[in-house]
């Protein structure tokens, strides 16, 4: 009979979920599941080893089955934000469902400095989350993740065709992480031992300002990219015309809007002791995405 755990991931035909299993399954030291709301998405981790579960957050009643038997769970944060209260809603139902199946520990990615009177509205209800996980009486690890760094690819191209990054973080800076660092930082917290409760904040590399990552980029690039900073209201009204739709242009705006308040100003060494790796610098990333 196996003595090995079984680990269990969320979102698994996401990005950081799928990265997760599969640094999971390299690692060998676990049974793992990998969940989704469309199995078939990730039959090539079925493939590599994985077990594949259908995981549907907006029906709750299956989520205990779909847990069963599972000894550590990760749940990646949900991306239901288009309607307010929905991705709580989510969370609690899969916290619930975690209780019922007898996990022993559940993993939460959450945010930097999740708090109820963030200036970004994504962080309100990962501090809504983090505190039914708290309340569940569960073993957890609360993994506060800064921003993903592979979020800068898909406005790489306008910034460097106009040689104009507008925001409105004004001097506030960030450790940004790449998705590969925090997916590795998960997968590492998932197939520890570590039975307690913990809160960790994952940063990268190396605080920066907007100002300074240009550079960065205009070094790498050779094409001049200035920074020009202006408020919430104009940099909101600037995503709608270039066609987000509402509840993503004041996603991004107050992201930047908290960065300008300092909530994303921490600089961690989690990364390096969670996996044994030095997380990504921005520079050695772009260079990655060329």
């Amino acid at each position: 009979m196996s003595t090995r755990p079984t680990l269990f991931v969320t979102g698994a035909s996401g990005h950081l979920g799928r990265k997760t299993v599969e640094f999971l399954l390299a690692s060998g030291k676990g049974n793992i599941i990998a969940g989704s709301r469309d199995p078939e998405k990730i039959a090539d981790l079925v493939a590599k080893g994985a077990e594949a579960r259908a995981v549907d957050f907006n029906r709750s009643e299956t989520l205990a089955t779909a847990f069963a038997g599972v000894d550590r769970l990760l749940l990646v944060s949900t991306d239901a934000i288009d309607q307010p209260g929905r991705r709580l809603i989510q969370h609690t139902a899969a916290i619930q469902a975690a209780i019922d199946a007898g996990v022993k520990h559940i993993i939460y990615t959450s945010a930097t400095n999740a708090s109820p009177d963030s200036a970004s509205i994504a962080l309100r209800d990962h501090h809504e989350t983090e505190q039914a996980v708290i309340s569940s009486g569960l073993g957890h690890t609360i993994l506060r993740n800064t921003l993903y760094m592979d979020n800068l690819l898909m406005s790489l191209p306008q910034i460097l065709s106009s040689g104009q990054w507008f925001h409105a973080a004004a001097g506030g800076k960030i450790a940004m992480a790449t998705r590969e660092d925090c997916a590795r930082a998960a997968a590492a917290a998932l197939e520890s031992d570590f039975s307690g409760n913990r809160i960790i904040e994952i940063s990268g590399a190396e605080l920066l300002d907007h100002d300074e990552t240009a550079s960065i980029i205009s070094g790498l690039s050779g094409k001049p990219v200035s920074a020009i900073a202006t408020d919430e209201a104009t940099l909101t009204h600037a995503l709608l015309n270039a066609g987000l739709p509402d509840i993503f242009a004041r996603l991004l705006a107050t992201f930047d809007t908290a960065q300008a308040k300092g909530e994303f100003n921490v600089l961690t060494s989690a990364v390096r002791d969670l996996t044994g790796k030095q997380p990504t610098t921005l520079s050695d990333f772009l260079k990655d995405h060329v």
